[in-house]
């Protein structure tokens, strides 16, 4: 599933989100828009995992801040 979570404040820790989310799932896709104000993340994970990784990586953030994106995948690799 991929997830954008609205930043509020300073920017976050990424070394210490990426090291959570490697944990959770090695595959995962993590990066910040150009504008510094949107996380996206992409992986194997549910909206209650990506709010307690970022919290565990001291990101802590409101379940109103994370969107679940529908998913793109047209099954075609067989994920």
């Amino acid at each position: 599933m991929e997830f954008h979570v609205s930043l509020a404040g300073g920017a976050p820790d990424l070394d210490a989100i990426d090291a959570a989310l490697r944990d959770l799932d090695p595959a995962a896709l993590l990066d910040v828009d150009a504008a510094g104000s949107t996380l996206r993340i992409a992986g194997a994970l549910s909206a209650g995992e990506v709010i307690a990784l970022l919290a565990t990586a001291g990101c802590p953030v409101q379940p109103r801040q994370v969107r679940q994106l529908p998913s793109i995948c047209c099954g075609g690799c067989s994920g």
